[in-house]
């Protein structure tokens, strides 16, 4: 497998002398039996503080592999390591609890956590001026736009208090302004907190724009079948040159395998 660089920014690189954060180890799952595997032989390692992007075309199996990492399913063979004992999840639907506020939907992951009763409120408070909510605790989910809603997700995925952090696209039904200053907060967040992330994508402008390295994935099975290392500074933006010529060659490896596969 092959990688294409740009050049490395030291001041993110990840730490590829540490244990890893997450270890996938040749894993496959089948989900019925003598059904055709969903997944074949993945290998993917990703560093303490790497930020990873998961593309491919739709049913190839990024989710899959993310709700393996996370612990949801178990592989029908291969290994899974992740270095925390519950890695944080977030999803593209909020999921949020109408009947509270957003600092009520922030708190449930505290108490989930232990975390006492008269500490949580101000925990919770303190999330949400993480993800730029300050002051919008009290807001039920019905004042909150759709950007508002996502941060509060967020805050709720950083309240379970895990250094590895799963996002199964999460800002693909926003649109395109509001995807594009949640970029600009998670890569702010992923960088002061010292986040490990998996994100799943379709977008490839999203995944050349968020990741340190963009790992494709192939149809049928399941596999990854290339690499990019992203070695643009951030904070990038989405139409930055480097940004759209390194987007520009992820496409057209997605359209051959796309093609070969007849998606």
């Amino acid at each position: 497998m092959t990688a294409h660089a740009l050049t490395v920014d030291s001041a993110t690189a990840p730490d590829a002398t540490a244990a890893p954060a997450v270890s996938v180890q040749g894993v496959s799952q089948v989900f019925t039996r003598g059904g055709p595997p969903v997944l074949q032989g993945v290998d993917l390692t990703v560093a303490p503080g790497e930020f990873v992007c998961l593309l491919g075309a739709s049913g190839c199996g990024k989710s899959t592999l993310l709700n393996l990492i996370a612990g949801l399913v178990s592989p029908t063979a291969g290994r899974i390591e992740v270095s925390v004992e519950r890695p944080a999840l977030m999803f593209q639907e909020p999921a949020l609890l109408p009947w509270l506020t957003a600092s009520g939907n922030v708190e449930l992951a505290l108490r989930a956590r232990g975390v006492a009763r008269a500490a949580r409120k101000a925990e919770a408070e303190r999330l949400l001026e993480v993800v730029n909510l300050a002051g919008q605790g009290g807001k039920r989910v019905h004042e909150l736009s759709g950007g508002m809603r996502q941060r509060v997700a967020l805050a709720r995925a950083l309240a379970q208090d895990s250094s590895v952090l799963l996002m199964d696209e999460p800002f693909a039904a926003l649109d395109a302004i509001t995807r594009d200053v949640l970029h600009q907060e998670l890569t702010r967040v992923w960088a002061e907190q010292k986040l490990s992330v998996v994100f799943v994508t379709h977008n490839v402008r999203e995944a050349a724009r968020l990741g340190q390295r963009v790992v494709l994935m192939g149809s049928r099975p399941g596999r990854i079948v290339r690499e990019w290392r992203v070695d643009i500074p951030q904070p990038r933006t989405i139409e930055a040159p480097d940004v759209s010529a390194l987007a520009g060659r992820i496409t057209r490896e997605l359209h051959k395998e796309i093609s070969r596969h007849g998606h």
